[in-house]
């Protein structure tokens, strides 16, 4: 059965630090475009950032620019997405997923393109 499964979300004081892994099973993630999303209840859910399939090109949404940082753990068939400088606007429930376009170079931060989900794990940021 293939799946994704996130981990490593928790509690942080504002400017603190948390490292999410996205872990699949089933399949080679290598081969496959990422992309993380979060949700607040109440709130769509919007993409964060996104690692390409074959080249590994990234993109981040605006706000976590310089402060995010994604990559691939190639061998443990994980992604990683490292938060820093945590600020109060970031808590919601992490997501990872897959549109399952094996070797595409470039990936997207669309809810609707995605094709296999994570179940989430939350980020809480307070002081």
């Amino acid at each position: 059965q293939e799946q994704l499964v996130e981990s490593g979300g928790g509690l942080v004081q504002p400017g603190e630090s948390l490292r999410l892994s996205c872990t699949a099973s089933g399949f080679n993630l290598d081969y496959y475009a990422i992309s993380w999303f979060r949700q607040v209840p109440g709130k769509e859910r919007e993409g964060v950032s996104c690692i390409g399939g074959s080249r590994d090109n990234t993109f981040y949404k605006e706000s976590v620019k310089g402060r995010f940082t994604i990559s691939r753990d190639y061998g443990t068939n994980t992604v990683k997405l490292q938060m820093n400088s945590l600020q109060p606007e970031d808590p919601a429930i992490y997501y990872c997923a897959t549109d399952r376009n094996a070797g595409a170079p470039y990936c997207a931060i669309v809810p609707e393109y995605m094709k296999l989900w994570g179940q989430g794990t939350p980020v809480n940021v307070s002081s």
